[in-house]
C-alpha cells in the first residue's frame, strides 16, 4: 500500500471531524451480503484507537474486496484483537423480504453500532446512505472502505464473519455449493433454484428465489 493510500486512509478529511478533536470517538462501519441471494445482510461496526492505526496498515488492512479469503481471515483475527471495540449486526432474510434489501442494510448497521462500548461520538457509514433513527452522529462516505481505515476494518470483519455462517450452513443445502459461492448468485447457485426450488435461507423477494414454494424463513439464526 502506497504512502498516499496510507495518509488518505489515516486522515479522511471529513467535514467536521476536526472539530471533535481528541474527544472523538470514531466508528467505521460497513455490510455484506447486499447483493447475495441467501442469507443474511451482515454489518459490522468498528472503533479504532489511534495507536492501532499504524499496525493494522502495515498489517495490510484495505477494502475487504482486494483481499483474499485467507488474508481476510488473518485480518479479521487481528482487528478483532486490537480494536476499541468490534460488533456485528445483521438482518435475518425475513426482515430482508419484509423491509427490502436497502432497508435490511441500514437495519444490519443500526444494530452493530448499537453494541459499540464505548459509544461513538461519529460513525463513518460506507457509501451514500444514512441510517435513520440513529442517534449518534454520522457521516456518510462513498467508497469508504477505500479512504477509512476503520471502514476497511468493519468491512473485513463482516465478510469473514458472514462468510463463515454461510459455510456452516451449507452442509445443510449441498445442492446449492453455498461453501463455493457464499450465497451469491453464481450460474450453479441459479441452476439448483430453478431444479430445487428456494430454501427457507433464501431471499424469496429476490426474482431468482421465485416462486416462493418454500416454508417461512425463521426469524432468527442458530449461530452457535
Amino acid at each position: 500500500m502506497g504512502q498516499r493510500r496510507q495518509q488518505r486512509m489515516e486522515q479522511p478529511g471529513l467535514p467536521g471531524l476536526e472539530t471533535l478533536g481528541d474527544r472523538a470517538i470514531v466508528a467505521g462501519v460497513d455490510e455484506v451480503g447486499r447483493g447475495a441471494l441467501f442469507g443474511p445482510v451482515v454489518a459490522s461496526a468498528v472503533i479504532l484507537s489511534v495507536a492501532s492505526h499504524d499496525q493494522l496498515l502495515a498489517a495490510g488492512v484495505t477494502d475487504s474486496k482486494q483481499l483474499s479469503a485467507a488474508q481476510r481471515t488473518v485480518l479479521a483475527q487481528e482487528i478483532r484483537a486490537i480494536a476499541v471495540s468490534c460488533q456485528i449486526g445483521y438482518a435475518s432474510v425475513r426482515e430482508i423480504d419484509r423491509l427490502n434489501i436497502l432497508q435490511a442494510s441500514l437495519l444490519a448497521m443500526k444494530r452493530a453500532i448499537g453494541r459499540l462500548q464505548p459509544v461513538p461520538t461519529l460513525c463513518l457509514i460506507d457509501g451514500n446512505q444514512r441510517i435513520p433513527g440513529l442517534s449518534v452522529p454520522q457521516q456518510t462516505l462513498i467508497k469508504g472502505d477505500q479512504q477509512s481505515l476503520a471502514i476497511a476494518a468493519a468491512s473485513i470483519v463482516a465478510k469473514v464473519w458472514r462468510d463463515e455462517l454461510i459455510s456452516r450452513l451449507a452442509p445443510k443445502y449441498p445442492e446449492y455449493h453455498l461453501a463455493r459461492n457464499k450465497g451469491y448468485g453464481t450460474k450453479a447457485h441459479r441452476q439448483a433454484l430453478l431444479l430445487y426450488g428456494p430454501t427457507p435461507y433464501h431471499r424469496q423477494s429476490f426474482s431468482p428465489c421465485k416462486p416462493n414454494l418454500a416454508p417461512d424463513p425463521p426469524s432468527q439464526l442458530v449461530l452457535e
